[in-house]
């Protein structure tokens, strides 16, 4: 991508209390044209279910909108929705839940050419403002495919308060992620001879430093919350003006992958995935990785594989196989030899968290 391509940015970004009962004001501030188009709300039938006064509520105060449940994240799913917006004439979509829920209604609202407004219930990762939805296809199977990013993103303090703390801690581990990411996207700049968007490099960086050196240690803070938001949307702009996931995504979202691909029965979330990680990146990277372990510690990130059901055969397996998970996507990896007792170094000093 040059420097002359055009991207977009969210119109809004809100971050209030109580956000979702008045999302509509919220709205009419920033886009007043799309009030009183047909819209649709898109969430799944467990938020559905806990959350039915909000989501009554932003539905009554769109015109009574349709409140249509997801089934699974897939591209199947999105297509399905995007259809239904097309026949329907329906002009405005809006996702309410987690990555699997504003992915589906993100990738709907793309191809459907609908405005798309996010309303995450939790922060659990920066795909609510990037230009990539992870859609399942067959079976197991997963892809990151381009679309467009969200026209307002409006974050409600309180549904962030309530949402399960892993999810919380899941939004650092990505947020984190990011100090390896910009590591491995200069090596691989430097390799193929290439730019490394200055701006970019800078969002994303901005994004990594206001976490990391945030005063505020409470997660259920409002502060907490206002900067993290802010921290995942930064970093969603960093890959859309780097028109790549370069800006936040290194060799630890190919350890990510690789358990993904190849261990889909380790139960550990995407952003913890990362933020395991991001250690052993910063090792091979040769950085040493005691800034990170002691940011993980103070806010009770659990980086023990154990804790996942990781034993140390199938950590230095991930390792291997993240190297091939993503051809063509040079990090430290391609510089590092699969060391197996550096690996179980490594694995003790997560085990014994220091």
């Amino acid at each position: 991508m040059n420097q002359h391509t055009r991207f977009n940015l969210p119109i809004c970004l809100a971050v209030e209390e109580d956000a979702f009962f008045h999302s509509d004001e919220i709205v009419k501030r920033y886009i007043p044209d799309i009030i009183g188009q047909k819209t649709i709300i898109i969430s799944e039938e467990f938020l559905i279910g806990i959350y039915k006064e909000k989501i009554t509520d932003i539905s009554n105060d769109f015109g009574n909108a349709e409140i249509f449940a997801i089934k699974n994240a897939s591209f199947d799913e999105a297509v399905t929705i995007a259809k239904k917006v097309c026949i329907e004439d329906i002009k405005v979509i809006i996702g309410i839940g987690g990555g699997r829920v504003l992915d589906t209604a993100k990738y709907a609202a793309h191809i459907s050419k609908a405005v798309y407004i996010c309303m995450p219930t939790s922060l659990s990762n920066d795909s609510l403002a990037s230009p990539f939805s992870v859609l399942e296809t067959e079976g197991k199977a997963r892809k990151t495919i381009e679309c467009k990013i969200p026209t307002a993103i409006i974050v409600d303090t309180n549904m962030i308060t309530n949402a399960p703390e892993s999810q919380t801690l899941s939004g650092i581990g990505d947020t984190i992620a990011k100090h390896t990411a910009l590591f491995d996207w200069k090596l691989s700049a430097s390799k193929t001879n290439s730019r490394v968007d200055d701006f970019a490099y800078a969002l994303s960086r901005m994004s990594y430093d206001s976490v990391y050196h945030c005063d505020e240690k409470d997660m259920k803070s409002r502060v907490f919350i206002r900067i993290l938001s802010r921290a995942l949307v930064m970093g969603g702009l960093a890959m859309e003006i780097a028109g790549s996931s370069r800006p936040c995504s290194g060799s630890e979202h190919l350890f990510a992958h690789a358990i993904e691909e190849y261990y889909p029965d380790i139960k550990i979330s995407h952003g913890l995935a990362v933020a395991l990680g991001s250690i052993p990146a910063c090792i091979f990277q040769g950085q040493t990785p005691q800034g990170l372990l002691d940011f993980f510690r103070t806010y009770k990130l659990d980086i023990n594989p154990k804790s996942y059901g990781i034993t140390e055969d199938m950590f230095a397996d991930i390792w291997e196989k993240a190297r091939t998970v993503r051809t063509g996507r040079i990090t430290i990896l391609d510089d590092v030899k699969h060391d197996r007792v550096q690996l179980n170094e490594i694995y003790s000093r997560m085990v014994e968290g220091k």
